[in-house]
């Protein structure tokens, strides 16, 4: 019994840490079908079209007999989440990956746990005492997380680590400056999608308040995810080519990101808010620094440079601050565990 108690307790953080290696897998993934000539565009229309596919005959299969009604008012919130959370967020941190890297997209989504803790303090799901030691704690951990970000994309530095062969051994004064442009670039397009993102989980904390059923939500915000999207695509993309698939990487990279980074990762997401709260879903960003890093030297031959890692430990060294602070309270939003797919709670 104790067994499955722990197992069950358990579960959120085992979810979560899945989540942030399948997020990691993702952005490499897109990287190397970008460098094969794919449009971001087109790689977040078709991963989300494919993830609707799957999931709105699930979501209305599984919660027929439970699922709370469909209202007008709901559709418009999901509407506005997918905006936050795809439209915006996925545009901004895929083309800061092909500005940069995933490397960089991975650190900087550091930031999301200090974005995500400021809008919970601002819209009451946190509170804030300032007279608090560990409210102090909070305020300049998140302080310094945000620090942290801007050193890695203001800052590249000398190289640390680079791969064992190296083309181009000795670059152009004009080509050292466009990768310099290009890294920050890729920083301010990364750290936005990190704020909508942070927007987002908010959003869906409060949303699953009053609509508790994660499978519906998710499906409804790929649905209108593919529709925004797709709308963007065919204001940016103007080459009728770029909607071919020309490639297996591209092909692979649209599978896995409709699957496992639009399906188990938002169902995933949804399921750990409504149980625990938006700052911990949050929380484990850290977790995909050492794993983007590890990913990007061997399969991408990207270099490591000292801006990055002074950066990443900064960001890490105040986030954990900031949980460390809210360590001795109760997550917000927590409940009875449930089954990813239930509709919503017996006494909803």
């Amino acid at each position: 019994m104790k067994v499955k108690s722990w197992l069950v307790a358990s579960a959120p953080f085992a979810a979560m840490v899945a989540v942030e290696c399948l997020d990691v897998g993702l952005t490499t993934l897109s990287k190397a079908a970008m460098s094969k000539g794919m449009s971001h565009f087109v790689l977040i229309v078709y991963s989300n079209a494919l993830a609707s596919l799957i999931l709105l005959p699930a979501a209305f299969f599984f919660t027929r007999k439970k699922r709370p009604p469909i209202t007008l008012s709901f559709l418009c919130k999901i509407f506005c989440l997918s905006i936050a959370g795809i439209t915006l967020m996925q545009n901004c941190v895929i083309t800061g990956v092909s500005y940069s890297s995933p490397t960089l997209a991975s650190a900087l989504a550091n930031l999301i746990p200090a974005f995500t803790f400021l809008l919970a303090v601002i819209f009451g799901m946190e509170k804030l005492e300032l007279k608090s030691p560990k409210s102090q704690i909070k305020v300049f951990g998140t302080l310094v997380s945000i620090s942290g970000a801007l050193i890695m994309t203001l800052y590249k530095g000398p190289p640390v680590l680079s791969p064992p062969i190296q083309p181009h051994l000795h670059p152009s004064p004009s080509t050292m400056l466009t990768t310099s442009n290009n890294w920050l670039i890729g920083g301010l397009f990364i750290a936005t999608a990190s704020l909508s993102l942070s927007a987002n989980i908010v959003g869906q904390a409060a949303v699953l308040k009053g609509y508790p059923s994660e499978i519906m939500l998710v499906s409804f915000y790929c649905l209108f995810g593919t529709i925004q999207s797709a709308l963007v695509t065919l204001l940016f993309e103007r080459d009728p080519n770029a909607w071919m698939l020309s490639s297996d990487i591209e092909l692979i990279s649209v599978v896995y990101s409709a699957l496992f980074g639009n399906v188990v990762t938002f169902g995933v997401q949804a399921w750990c808010i409504r149980r625990k709260g938006p700052v911990f879903v949050a929380s484990f960003k850290p977790l995909s620094i050492a794993i983007a890093a590890f990913l990007g030297f061997i399969f991408l031959g990207e270099t490591l440079y000292i801006g990055s890692i002074v950066g990443a430990a900064i960001i890490v060294t105040g986030f954990y601050g900031v949980i460390w602070a809210q360590s001795d309270k109760e997550e917000v939003g927590k409940t009875t565990t449930t089954p990813l797919l239930d509709g919503h709670d017996v006494d909803a």
